[in-house]
């Protein structure tokens, strides 16, 4: 039977992996290498063309653009605001089903935590 420092444990192993997974997310969607990777349907408009046209090729791969690296994560509240199909739209079916995933987790997160403490407040 697992501890509950075992518990604890996998806990925080699986916290911190998501982060370093969000984060690498994070900072490999704003290299110019990864744009068809993360903005696809931006090629196929016309709104993105390719990094590899012109500019030096240290500018081709890496984001240059410190300012860029501060402000990194400016896309989530407008991620989290938009309208499904416009999201779906604008990023991808993918990204719609991706935020859902973790918006219901963050529910289920939600309603266990309250589950827990009224059953801590009956209990004690």
């Amino acid at each position: 039977m697992a501890t509950l420092s075992d518990i604890g444990v996998a806990a925080a192993i699986n916290i911190l992996t998501a982060f370093a997974f969000f984060f690498a997310f994070a900072i490999l969607r704003i290299q110019p290498v990864n744009d068809r990777v993360y903005f696809p349907k931006w090629y196929i408009k016309g709104l993105r063309s390719s990094p590899f046209g012109t500019g030096a090729f240290v500018g081709k791969v890496v984001n240059l653009d410190f300012r860029s690296y501060v402000r990194f994560l400016n896309w989530m509240p407008a991620a989290l605001h938009m309208p499904e199909p416009e999201l779906i739209d604008h990023a991808g079916l993918d990204s719609a089903v991706y935020l859902r995933i973790y918006l219901i987790g963050y529910d289920l997160i939600v309603i266990l935590f309250n589950f827990c403490y009224a059953f801590c407040v009956i209990c004690l």
